[in-house]
């Protein structure tokens, strides 16, 4: 049983910052990377930001320059810094375990956060 619990979320005024936690806790082997997606009204889930066990990282290129994932192995958790917010970063924010190893499974999957609101707004 994994459990994945987001954090850090609210409501913050344009050219603002916001800090997103998400721990996953659980009998835990091992995750390959860790994601943060979001979903604003009426759009599709996107890919924000990603990290893996390598340490490298991708970003949607509309955050590039004011997101900063990172991760911290031994407990998993990873964190989104966010800087110089926008009205268009309005959504909720959801983390994502990518194959992910966890006791009582053979196989790896995946996992989803239940999400956080991030509100952009004057």
């Amino acid at each position: 049983q994994v459990q994945v619990v987001e954090s850090g979320g609210g409501l913050v005024q344009p050219g603002g910052s916001l800090r997103l936690s998400c721990a996953a806790s659980g009998t835990i082997f091992s995750i390959f990377a860790m994601c943060w997606y979001r979903q604003a009204p009426g759009k599709q889930r996107e890919l924000v930001a990603r990290i893996n066990t390598a340490g490298t990282v991708t970003y949607a290129e509309s955050v590039k320059g004011r997101f900063t994932i990172s991760r911290t192995g031994a407990k998993n958790t990873v964190f989104l810094e966010m800087s110089s917010l926008k009205s268009e970063d309005t959504a909720v924010y959801y983390c994502y375990l990518e194959k992910a190893w966890v006791g009582g499974t053979e196989a790896e999957f995946d996992y989803w956060g239940q999400g956080t609101q991030v509100t952009v707004s004057s």
